[in-house]
């Protein structure tokens, strides 16, 4: 071990060193606060970064190292090690846990905090560092032949490094909109609150829902009884998708009411075919107006309604900006409007008012180191295709560099 050339061995003990360490530094100092490194600490960051790579490319022939660091054994050890944990972190819950007293272990070390993790950082270092030497020396030793290469691996390294210093600036909020109101304003993951460059107007919310549903409950448990329909003939009569419930004397019904606060109901008439009973009555899945009806067929059983499950819903809305800019728009899930480097999401509704709701609650999102990420992946596309087309596996090789290292 630690004898010229070096490989796989060292590789791995390098990895496991910068995971010891992080260790070290995660349970005396804490997580990582990214927030420290916003702008411009990030784009300096960046320079100093790429110069100190530069620099140690400079001295691949007098720091062995450095050179090593640029053979496969580095390369694989160092992605192996980043795949490791970042499987870590998608199994244990990132979030940490809302009651402080009931932490694990895991929330004590900050493993469930992979971001701020410093084993976790200092090995995806060491991955990029190793990228970049690598990057710099297909640059360096630029030919036709090494091209979709070099696209890959400046890709992957533009992709890599923007994410990461990128993240301080990314702005993730939340702002609630009532109907015929102009908001400006929203408020980060910790309740604080931001005035926004941009304001949003609310004209219309509108939710299509799912037909409605039956199920037959346990009276006692509340539970779904999923065998019941054996036996059992259920006919729908009559069906209101907004309806009123009204009372006559002992009389329970429902009748067209177009209004906000309707609700969905059904008149059914419901034969067990073992025994002969009949019932028949309305059911309804109730709304903020009128509360839930059910229809008891014995002691044991009653068939209910569920709230039904919306299919589809979204604002229309009209957005401002500070520079004068307006657009009108109809945000929906998975549909967002994009204006100024700023992207609105559907996030949310008043749920207890369902699609009588005067509500909507948007994500607002803004990563300005965006562009510079879709750049790296594109670059990555045409790598890959170039490579794809020309069928070239293997970059160009500096000699000096890896004589001593492979």
């Amino acid at each position: 071990m630690w004898q010229k050339p070096w490989k796989w061995g060292e590789g791995l003990l390098i990895c496991v060193g910068l995971a010891v360490t992080g260790m070290v530094l995660q349970l005396t100092v804490g997580g990582i606060d990214w927030s420290l490194m916003s702008w411009p600490l990030n784009i300096i960051a960046a320079a100093a970064y790429i110069a100190m790579l530069c620099v140690l490319y400079a001295m691949r022939q007098r720091i062995y190292f450095v050179g090593w660091a640029m053979s496969r054994y580095a390369a694989v050890s160092s992605l192996c090690a980043v795949v490791t944990f970042t499987f870590v972190m998608g199994m244990v819950t990132q979030a940490p846990s809302a009651h402080p007293v009931e932490n694990s272990p895991l929330d004590i070390i900050g493993i469930n905090r992979m971001l701020s993790f410093w084993p976790m950082v200092f090995v995806y270092v060491w991955m990029t560092t190793v990228l970049g030497l690598v990057t710099i020396r297909e640059i360096c030793h630029f030919s036709r032949a090494g091209i979709p290469v070099l696209l890959n691996h400046l890709g992957l390294f533009v992709v890599v490094l923007c994410a990461t210093l990128g993240n301080a600036d990314m702005q993730r909020l939340t702002m609630t909109v009532r109907t015929g109101q102009t908001e400006w304003r929203a408020t980060d993951a910790a309740g604080r609150v931001h005035e926004l460059p941009l304001a949003v107007e609310l004209h219309r919310f509108t939710l299509d829902e799912y037909p409605p549903k039956l199920m037959v409950i346990d009276n006692q448990t509340g539970a779904v009884i999923t065998d019941a329909l054996e036996g059992l003939k259920i006919d729908t009569l009559e069906r209101l998708d907004t309806a009123a419930q009204v009372r006559d004397a002992d009389t329970l019904r429902y009748v067209e009411w177009h209004s906000p606060g309707a609700t969905s109901a059904m008149l059914v008439r419901a034969v067990d075919t073992q025994c002969g009973v009949e019932c028949e009555g309305w059911v309804s899945c109730g709304s903020f107006v009128f509360p839930y009806q059910a229809l008891r067929l014995d002691t044991a059983r009653s068939i209910v309604m569920p709230d039904r499950e919306p299919r589809r819903f979204a604002s229309d809305v009209t957005i401002y900006t500070q520079q004068g800019k307006k657009m009108n728009a109809t945000i929906e899930v998975n549909k967002p409007a994009d204006i100024d480097g700023w992207k609105i999401y559907q996030l949310g509704y008043d749920e207890t008012k369902g699609r009588w709701s005067d509500t909507s609650v948007f994500e607002l999102v803004a990563d300005p180191w965006m562009p510079a990420v879709y750049a790296g992946i594109a670059l990555m596309i045409v790598g890959a295709f170039c490579m794809f087309v020309t069928g070239n596996r293997i970059g160009r090789k500096d000699p000096k560099t890896f004589k001593h290292s492979e």
